[in-house]
């Protein structure tokens, strides 16, 4: 059996532990929601296009589409999070519940309105669909005493019967500084891998296990310094030192990931598949998900990033808020791209 050939088989084993493991995911609930319509004529108004409506699917977004693709991996996963008393957020646990989402973490608050993405998506009888505008319904969560600690309690209930721990915060409010306190004690107490994706505020983050940040966040991280390649890979070993992170892997998208481990020489992993994507949105849910679950079934960050590799190359070659299964992944690696 060559080198490849053995990489590949303890790749495909790790993703046969996926059933067996079980992840919280914490973090900002988001409705991801497609209007489909048909190109009708051009309104007399105003010059614009007046589209037909089709149909409208609620799909989860943000927290809600990383434990998504938990599931559709073939793991148990818990959702923490929040969501409004209103049709995105009722819609949104239906659609969770029937991909066999745990949603009693899940909190409803009234006057509180669910984060909801509308992507608008236009074509002719003939042609595929093209989103044309996207509308953000956003809010930002001030959750009260009360309502803090009801999410602590969720998160202390289902920690002891996980395996590994995502951490999706988007600047909602869910991730506000109790409940990162709370992870960060899980973190020293349990010893099992939490996983961060920050979007705005990856500095807060300190003493977990590891993050998974894309280019651009790492650039926001560090404003005033040009961290393109090479500078990237000093940026990556900074942060990662700086946070007291084990491992960091950096998505940089059709130029692969970067995995950055503390004394160790980085590690540069080239995309899977073509660079033409069809859509990239909830890449990132796929990437932290299909990583973390390798982690909690024992691959090493190498390992676990070279999965999440797969998973990423796979899913954006699909339209929309996206998931892949373990049938996909392990077709991937058998194809041996990436590796």
């Amino acid at each position: 059996m060559t080198e490849q050939s053995e990489f590949q088989s303890r790749l495909a084993a790790l993703v046969g532990q996926f059933p067996n493991r079980r992840v919280m995911v914490v973090g900002d609930v988001i409705a991801d929601q497609f209007v489909y319509g048909e190109i009708a004529r051009i309104s007399r108004e105003a010059p614009v296009m007046i589209l037909k409506y089709e149909s409208t699917r609620t799909l989860p977004g943000g927290a809600s589409n990383a434990a998504s693709n938990v599931a559709a991996l073939g793991a148990g996963v818990v959702l923490v999070g929040s969501i409004g008393r209103d049709q995105s957020g009722w819609s949104l646990l239906q659609e969770l519940r029937a991909r066999n989402v745990d949603t009693t973490g899940v909190i409803t608050l009234k006057g509180h309105v669910t984060p909801t993405k509308v992507r608008i998506l236009a074509g002719s009888v003939h042609s595929t669909r093209q989103q044309v505008i996207r509308i953000d319904r956003e809010a930002k969560l001030d959750l009260p005493g009360e309502k803090i600690e009801l999410m602590l309690s969720r998160i202390r209930k289902h920690a002891d019967s996980c395996d590994a721990i995502i951490i999706s915060d988007y600047d909602y409010g869910v991730i506000c500084p109790p409940v990162i306190e709370l992870l960060r004690d899980i973190a020293k107490t349990r010893g099992i891998p939490i996983s961060v994706d920050s979007r705005y505020r990856l500095n807060d983050f300190s003493g977990f296990t590891t993050a998974t940040p894309n280019e651009s966040e790492v650039e926001e991280v560090f404003k005033n310094r040009n961290v393109a390649w090479p500078g990237i890979e000093k940026a990556g070993l900074e942060l990662a030192g700086t946070l007291g992170l084990k491992a960091l892997l950096i998505t940089r998208g059709a130029e692969g990931m970067i995995l950055f481990e503390p004394a160790k020489e980085t590690l540069s992993i080239p995309i899977v598949g073509g660079r033409d994507v069809v859509d990239v949105t909830g890449a990132g849910d796929t990437v932290i998900a299909t990583y973390t679950l390798a982690l909690s079934s024992g691959a090493s960050f190498s390992e676990a990033a070279h999965l999440a590799n797969h998973a990423g190359g796979l899913v954006v070659m699909k339209r929309g808020t996206a998931t892949i299964s373990a049938d996909e992944l392990l077709a991937s690696i058998r194809g041996g791209t990436g590796i």
